[in-house]
């Protein structure tokens, strides 16, 4: 017994999706994507380096992120709060996989010719107690809609962005801008990452977007939108249109795309204790 009696499968509470496609123009996919739906993860890497070794890249953060997250969602206590770094315990749990999974590709970078030089982004999102954890590394993105707006909730790792925020570009001028994939963070690269992490509160309703810059980079955001307002009964739809239009605007890329449809509230389960203290309060 233990702890994991905390633990509610999301499978009926969100609905999730994920496709990935090569695109038009490259000749093998170099992003891996996974979700489990019973812990409410989702994670996407895009990944980058010499002969076939984006793939390696990529495989490595994505297979060792949601097994050690699987494995930690187990064995902890996920009620409690790091107040030093403000994060949940399951934001914690992300973040710390995601490191992991950087110090990995990098000795295997290292340690094997063939892989020499990889790298990849990710960007990964736990569901757990109305919540969603957001980690990220790179230009992969998350986006959420809620009550019919649409917003990009994480900001990229590169160095557009850069001169979006020391006000070069504009949003508008960026997303047509030529040099777009220079990214200045990544995994893999170095011993050890800075991996931005965000949270907040989800809402019934809530659609959750997250895609490699395969998709940000061929179809702007106002396309994306529409798309789910169109087809967002059906998201397998909607992922298999965005992917249409990335090949539709030529494809330039491998394209991945990640969609959770929040359908339920999923408050954690409360233990033995917080009930009997919730007789006192």
């Amino acid at each position: 017994m233990g702890r994991r009696s905390q633990l509610v499968s999301l499978r009926n509470k969100l609905q999730c999706v994920g496709l990935t496609d090569t695109g038009k123009v490259r000749e093998h996919n170099e992003d891996t994507i996974a979700v489990d739906p019973d812990i409410g993860l989702l994670v996407l890497a895009d990944g980058m380096g010499g002969y076939n070794a984006g793939e390696v890249a990529s495989g490595i953060a994505v297979k060792t992120i949601v097994n050690l997250v699987r494995e930690s969602l187990e064995r902890e206590d996920l009620r409690s709060a790091d107040h030093a770094t403000g994060l949940s315990r399951a934001g914690i749990i992300l973040r710390d996989a995601v490191h992991r999974a950087n110090k990995i590709i990098f000795q295997t970078a290292r340690t094997q010719p063939q892989c020499e030089g990889m790298g990849t982004t990710v960007v990964g999102a736990l569901f757990f107690d109305n919540r969603i954890s957001i980690a990220h590394v790179g230009d992969s993105r998350l986006y959420r809609m809620r009550s019919g707006k649409f917003e990009q909730v994480t900001m990229d790792h590169s160095l557009l962005q850069e001169l979006v925020d020391r006000g070069f570009y504009s949003p508008k001028e960026a997303q047509r801008a030529a040099n777009k994939n220079y990214v200045t963070r990544a995994l893999g690269v170095e011993a050890n990452v800075e991996v931005e992490m965000r949270e907040e509160p989800v809402q019934k309703g809530d659609v959750y977007v997250l895609c490699s810059d395969g998709l940000s980079d061929m179809v702007e955001n106002d396309d994306i939108h529409l798309t789910i307002s169109t087809f967002g009964a059906n998201l397998e739809t909607v992922a298999k249109q965005l992917i249409q239009l990335t090949n539709d605007n030529g494809g330039r890329d491998n394209v991945s795309v990640m969609l959770a449809h929040v359908l339920d509230p999923f408050p954690a389960r409360k233990g033995v204790f917080d009930k009997i203290l919730g007789w006192f309060s």
